[in-house]
């Protein structure tokens, strides 16, 4: 006898289920974490004393501990969730030691016949006792449903909150339901197409609500938060693209704390399991321009040539950039093609972005640019050439102060680095060339003692040249580095 568990249709007679909605008008704040905040204004009808109120359609990933109910001249006794949903497993767990009837079906006649059965099990399937026989409920074809008498208590057709509150007033008047639920999210997307010829972008910004419960949120004022509110635990952040800078202007938008808002400008339907795409940033004509740029760690040394990283540079400021700040997300980069087709050629991840900031978004690798490094030379530096001693200037409590000199001997590197530039495209192009670990020991004293091309120190730890190559051609670019390692 086969052990699958039959499809069971649900029949109580006398019960009827509504199917709209019972939230009142409902405001939500979605956070970057799958957390929300949902407000839920309903009118509600009391009497002086103890009520019970039930509230259906709340979250089914409320989190019970943070409900707040306020309303006037009432307060809060007892709270309750039942979040046992009704459905056809759930009915016959339910009905385990109580009797249920089995109504099959004749496929040939249409005649039904009808048994009284008690429920002993339901365990990867239902066990029956018929009479004095045990059966498995089984699907052999046969049309076959289940009638319940009643509907078990405590098992709701949809999730629940219902509370105990004490009324020092009688009458209908608007109570707000808050709390904190999980299942709702958001993440923003990014849209860059860029005009090469022009030197200009075009972003179009978007976000993604995410609906991962059974509950739909109907005409809703959607607020978004660009941040993730502490939660007693450390959690994760985006990287930052390498070579963004960030900025200081203020965008013109409602704080919380520190975190941006970015409100839905038109109510929303969320519905249930879903997602939506919202847009929130259309700008065109964004100036940008296209970078070359690579990247090399301490003594790092190539056999052959690689390729430079291509990287899209613009500006979020009010003037001459997006003009806004910018949610954490994925920019995703196209270009025209000859026949003046948008096609996809890379994409990368920003942070949250403030206005004012420069951001240099890598897209790939490039094919006609290309870069090979090699160490030259690594030579041992006497002290006397770096530092020989020291003198530090000491005081002990009330005692006059008195200078100490130390003589040390260090030993210091001298290492001789060469950046072979390639360039096989018909025009020239400006390389970006970083070399890093500079600073690994963290004493923050790396020199920098020749370099052909002048460079800039971005940090202790990296030093920037941005050196031209010829169309067709290339440069070496050549430093030397003095340093404790």
């Amino acid at each position: 006898m086969r052990g699958r568990t039959l499809p069971l249709v649900m029949l109580m007679p006398g019960v009827a289920f509504a199917q709209s909605s019972a939230q009142g008008d409902i405001a939500v704040t979605i956070y970057n974490n799958d957390q929300a905040l949902v407000q839920d204004t309903r009118q509600i009808n009391l009497v002086r004393g103890i009520n019970r109120h039930e509230f259906p359609d709340v979250s089914d990933s409320i989190r019970p501990e943070t409900v707040r109910l306020s309303i006037a001249d009432a307060t809060i006794v007892e709270q309750n969730f039942d979040y046992d949903l009704l459905s056809p497993s759930a009915l016959i767990e339910k009905a385990v030691g109580q009797t249920i009837t089995i109504v099959r079906t004749n496929p040939a006649t249409g005649a039904e016949t009808r048994e009284r059965a008690k429920v002993l099990a339901s365990n990867n399937g239902v066990v029956l006792q018929i009479g004095n026989s045990i059966e498995v409920l089984r699907d052999d074809g046969l049309p076959v449903r289940v009638v319940y008498d009643s509907l078990p208590p405590n098992l709701r057709a949809r999730p629940t909150l219902s509370i105990s509150l004490e009324s020092k007033a009688p009458g209908t008047r608007p109570g707000t339901l808050s709390y904190l639920t999980g299942g709702l999210g958001w993440s923003a997307d990014y849209v860059a197409l860029f005009d090469e010829g022009k030197s200009t972008i075009d972003v179009q910004g978007w976000v993604t609500l995410r609906n991962n419960n059974h509950v739909a949120f109907a005409n809703t004022e959607a607020t978004l938060v660009a941040g993730t509110p502490g939660s007693g635990g450390r959690g994760g952040r985006g990287g930052i693209a390498p070579g963004t800078l960030p900025g200081t202007e203020s965008a013109a938008r409602q704080r919380l704390g520190d975190f941006y808002l970015y409100p839905i400008d038109h109510r929303v339907t969320i519905a249930r399991n879903q997602q939506k795409q919202v847009s929130f940033l259309s700008v065109g004509g964004v100036p940008a321009k296209k970078l070359y740029r690579f990247a090399n760690g301490w003594l790092g040394a190539q056999s052959d040539a690689v390729s430079a990283q291509t990287v899209l540079s613009f500006s979020s400021s009010r003037n001459g950039g997006l003009g806004d700040a910018l949610p954490a997300g994925t920019v995703r980069v196209y270009i025209r093609d000859a026949k003046g087709q948008p096609q996809f050629i890379g994409e990368n991840h920003i942070d949250h972005t403030p206005m004012g900031s420069t951001l240099a978004i890598p897209t790939g690798e490039a094919f006609d640019v290309k870069v090979k490094s090699t160490v030259e030379k690594r030579q041992t530096i006497k002290s006397d050439e770096w530092e020989r001693s020291a003198k530090y200037r000491i005081t002990f409590g009330n005692r006059p102060p008195r200078v100490v000199t130390i003589d040390r001997s260090i030993t210091y590197y001298r290492t001789g680095m060469s950046y072979t530039l390639t360039n096989a495209r018909p025009e020239p192009v400006t390389v970006e060339v970083v070399q890093g670990g500079l600073d690994r020991g963290g004493w923050e004293d790396t020199r920098v003692s020749s370099e052909s091309v002048p460079g800039e120190q971005r940090s202790f730890d990296e030093r920037v040249w941005n050196v031209t190559v010829p169309a067709s051609g290339q440069t070496v670019l050549t430093a030397d580095f003095d340093t404790r390692y």
